[in-house]
């Protein structure tokens, strides 16, 4: 018998009801999909079978890597430290620039050669000198019972649980979802409803409540990425408008990550971001009052360094993901003037660089 076949990655589903007229409906998301016998959901991996709703990628994955931290991108949680990242399949957006849409986008399972169990991946990452496991390449969100199982065997490791997300997911199971995260980085695709709902075919007010919740209702350190799209939402009014309210409603030491767009899945006709756009946003985002605003996928030493809010000396300096200088002492405070800097960090960072280390893993 195969590892494929004595491993059973259908499960029951959490967060679902029946309706009046039979049909289930999906609880997890905004989208509230509402199924007949045998119809999945849009994100495609949460299926109706018989009377009840599964999860039908339990335990599957469409790879295993070791990634930076920088690459999630989380630049104030253990800088330098090596994640094992994974995935599954399926997204419950539908971004029309989707960096990732090989494997968001699949409705292949056969793509998801790789399988493991929530046990398995934590003795392999810790195994593996990682700090932290993080679930991404696709949102987490939709495979959030093997997501969260994984980061209760991590934590029972002492490692990390980590979540890249478009955070679009109901308050029920946000709650319990982030309460198992000890770190987030959450997209924020833009900050237009016309935007969301032309350009994702979601909205962008579930995406903000699950922001404010993260950062004030949970112990999970967050940080934001928005990938900027030239022409669609890299405006100087739009770029100043999320950063006002980053600032006003999540304050001044919340990372937030401004990143190039390159040309894919069905927005190829757009050019690539042109690191001049980075660098203006970086300028409005700090005008705003933020402390931490960084430029990604793109060579930018002082885009990509950490800075002391007390007095601004350089305390981290990156190019990329590799960190050329730390200067952190060892309760992560400025050791020039003293102020703490908002985040987790050690004593010293570790250099994992550039670096990334696919595996194989059995179950």
């Amino acid at each position: 018998m195969s590892a494929h076949d004595s491993f059973d990655s259908v499960r029951p589903a959490q967060w679902w009801h029946r309706l009046d007229d039979g049909r289930l409906q999906c609880d997890l998301c905004p989208r509230d999909c509402r199924l007949h016998e045998a119809q999945r959901g849009l994100c495609f991996v949460r299926a109706r079978q018989g009377d009840e709703m599964v999860l039908t990628t339990y335990g599957r994955s469409s790879g295993f890597c070791i990634d930076p931290i920088e690459k999630k991108p989380l630049n104030h949680f253990y800088p330098g430290s090596r994640v094992f990242s994974f995935g599954t399949a399926g997204c419950n957006l539908a971004c029309k620039f989707c960096q990732n849409w090989d494997i968001s986008k699949s409705r292949e399972m056969d793509r998801l050669m790789d399988q493991a169990s929530p046990e398995r991946i934590a003795a392999v990452a810790a195994d593996n000198g990682c700090r932290s496991v993080a679930f991404t390449y696709n949102d987490p969100v939709i495979f959030a019972e093997y997501a969260m199982d994984t980061a209760d065997a991590c934590h029972a490791r002492g490692l990390h649980a980590v979540a890249v997300t478009a955070g679009y997911i109901h308050a029920e199971p946000r709650r319990a979802f982030f309460a198992k995260m000890d770190a987030a980085n959450v997209d924020l695709k833009g900050f237009t409803e016309a935007f969301y709902f032309r350009h994702t075919g979601a909205h962008l007010a579930p995406v903000l409540e699950t922001l404010e919740y993260i950062h004030h209702e949970t112990s999970c350190w967050l940080e934001i990425t928005t990938l900027l799209i030239p022409g669609a939402n890299d405006s100087s009014a739009e770029i100043e408008a999320l950063a006002r309210w980053v600032a006003d409603h999540l304050g001044a030491d919340v990372p937030l990550h401004f990143t190039a767009f390159h040309p894919d899945y069905k927005m190829t006709d757009v050019a690539s971001t042109p690191p001049s756009t980075l660098r203006r946003a970086r300028e409005i985002g700090l005008a705003q009052g933020l402390h931490h605003v960084y430029t990604g996928n793109v060579h930018d030493s002082e885009g990509g360094s950490t800075v002391c809010t007390g007095c601004g000396e350089v305390l981290i300096r990156r190019d990329w993901y590799v960190i050329q200088h730390y200067a952190l002492d060892h309760q992560g405070a400025c050791p020039q003037c003293g102020t703490a800097l908002a985040g987790h960090f050690g004593a010293a960072a570790e250099r994992f660089g550039r670096r990334r280390i696919p595996l194989r893993v059995a179950l």
